[in-house]
């Protein structure tokens, strides 16, 4: 167990050592550069957080038996249309995808039919126009 503890202060104190590394790193930088990008931290910090009130609004739970609120129920059926969509999609494509498998190998079929027909004519024929399929001479 004291390997255990032992083991944690030293990732502690590692982390805590790296982060103030990196503070040092960013504090020994340009004022310009430094200005810019506490401002553009800021911004992402605004983007990323939000209000005290939204917070515990988020965090209060609702009881199991309580109705869901508009905005819970817009938010699943967005999800829903979402995931349907995705699945419309990805079966489309699939459609697609198999429907030019098909076309493909009954034009290769079709080819494979119409040279064998081609070479069929060529081996019987007789010299005769039309070919002697279609002309053939009733004793």
């Amino acid at each position: 167990m004291a390997w255990k503890q032992l083991l944690f202060v030293s990732c502690f104190s590692a982390a805590a050592l790296l982060l103030s590394m990196l503070q040092e790193g960013t504090g020994a930088s340009v004022g310009t550069r430094q200005v810019a990008g506490q401002e553009a931290q800021e911004g992402v910090e605004q983007k990323i957080f939000m209000q005290e009130s939204d917070a515990s609004n988020f965090l209060k739970k609702r009881g199991k038996r309580s109705s869901k609120s508009r905005d819970e129920v817009h938010a699943e059926d967005r999800q829903k249309l979402r995931a349907d969509e995705l699945r419309r999609e990805y079966h489309e494509e699939q459609r697609n995808e198999f429907e030019n498998f098909v076309e493909e190998q009954n034009d290769e079929q079709e080819e494979r039919n119409r040279e064998a027909i081609e070479q069929w004519r060529q081996w019987h024929y007789d010299g005769l126009y039309p070919p002697y399929l279609y002309n053939r001479h009733h004793i």
